[in-house]
């Protein structure tokens, strides 16, 4: 088997078992924060415990993927795969929810293993096969989003959240086992520039490319997770009073993660014959569509059928953001220009559920789906209109050898 196909296939295990990790821990914080006495603020210290990883995150990554180009992209997921295994696993011995904010931090100061993991795929898998390669490690995310409250649920019910939380970090260390003995990393280039993250930055502002898809990556980052905070909530409405209705929630949550498990290697595999741009617009598109579409809705069938038609196409956003990425950057860049990548991708998670949380605490719930629809739309228009501008830049940078 060719190396760019070895490392594809257990680059997808490993980050199908990271995510999964990711999804049996953070769903049930809110459980396991009145497990451990918290009865009071429940809600605020979840908010926190959410929120902080994302802020430490966007502060980390550029520093990151500043030693990623210097060092190699596999030392960093190994890197981060150990720190998940530890923070994972210290999880299971908590006994308040300040060792959690802890933790969280931690979490989002020391981690990166999927955006290594797409770093060293985009710099290590032919530029004819980059489209498939990165739209099959979605669905490896995807997969993992299903999978992981289903097995953490089931092994919090059968021995409880502390030992979820440990089989979690074993997760994360068979997935770290794999990289160490399967994955070689043939191209890097270390680069030998004597920078700074500061000097990153300045680097990133001239490239106008990679600034439009860091402005792109910001407002879908932001606008998907605008409805995050109101989702679980409208989905039991829709379900009415049922004594199911949070296990209805987590089947129609999940929803659009089935549809990007299905339909995103044929985007990836559409990209590579037409271009990113492209399939970014429709997948933008059609997710503002779809968005705003599932306002239409008033009982659970039609919603959960609108979510679905929604995931097949905005299963293609996130591919596409990040083959632009590599498409925009040389390769002695692409591990800075990935790792503000993940900061612009941090910085709209942050935002995004503020949103949500404050139209949703004064206007009606659908006024969510409309504000998310219309960022998505907007996003669309801009990805459009500058798309050819957009190409244009990337082709001129490709010629001069960048």
């Amino acid at each position: 088997m060719e190396t760019w196909k070895r490392n594809l296939w257990v680059l997808w295990i490993g980050c199908f078992f990271t995510s999964a990790s990711f999804s049996m821990v953070i769903p049930f914080l809110p459980i396991f924060l009145l497990q451990i006495g918290v009865n009071q603020h429940t809600e605020m210290w979840s908010g926190l415990l959410f929120s902080s990883a994302f802020f430490a995150g966007a502060v980390a990554s550029p520093f990151w993927g500043r030693v990623a180009d210097r060092y190699g992209r596999k030392p960093m997921i190994v890197r981060a795969g150990f720190v998940l295994f530890v923070i994972y696993t210290l999880m299971a011995f908590v006994t308040n929810p300040y060792e959690i904010l802890v933790l969280r931090i931690l979490q989002g100061l020391l981690s990166g293993f999927i955006p290594g993991a797409i770093a060293l795929i985009g710099t290590n898998t032919p530029n004819e096969k980059i489209g498939y390669a990165l739209s099959l490690i979605s669905t490896a995310t995807a997969s993992g989003g299903i999978v992981g409250p289903l097995l953490g649920g089931g092994i919090a019910h059968l021995v409880g959240n502390r030992l979820a939380f440990a089989s979690a970090g074993i997760f994360v260390f068979i997935a770290t086992f794999l990289i160490i003995f399967w994955v070689k990393e043939e191209y890097f280039t270390p680069s030998k520039e004597q920078g700074s993250v500061k000097n990153d930055f300045k680097v990133a502002w001239t490239n106008r490319p990679l600034m439009m898809v860091l402005s792109l990556t910001v407002v879908t980052s932001c606008s998907i997770m605008t409805i995050e905070p109101v989702l679980p909530l409208y989905i039991v409405k829709l379900g009415s009073s049922s004594e199911n209705a949070s296990l209805l929630a987590g089947i129609v949550f999940s929803i659009p993660g089935i549809a990007s498990a299905l339909f995103a290697p044929y985007w990836g595999k559409w990209a590579d014959k037409v271009g990113f741009q492209r399939v970014l617009v429709i997948g933008l598109l059609g997710g503002g569509i779809g968005t705003l579409a599932q306002i239409l809705f008033s009982e659970i069938w039609g919603f959960s059928l609108i979510r679905f038609i929604f995931g097949v196409f905005f299963c293609a956003v996130f591919p596409a953001l990040n083959g632009l990425v590599v498409k925009s950057t040389p390769d002695d860049f692409r591990g800075r220009a990935f790792g503000l990548n993940q900061t612009a991708n941090q910085i709209g998670g942050m935002i995004g559920p503020m949103i949500g949380g404050f139209i949703g605490g004064i206007f009606p719930v659908q006024i969510v789906f409309i504000v998310t629809g219309i960022l998505l739309l907007a996003a669309m228009g801009m990805a459009y209109w500058k798309g050819n501008v957009l190409n244009r830049l990337i082709k001129r940078n490709a010629l001069a050898g960048k």
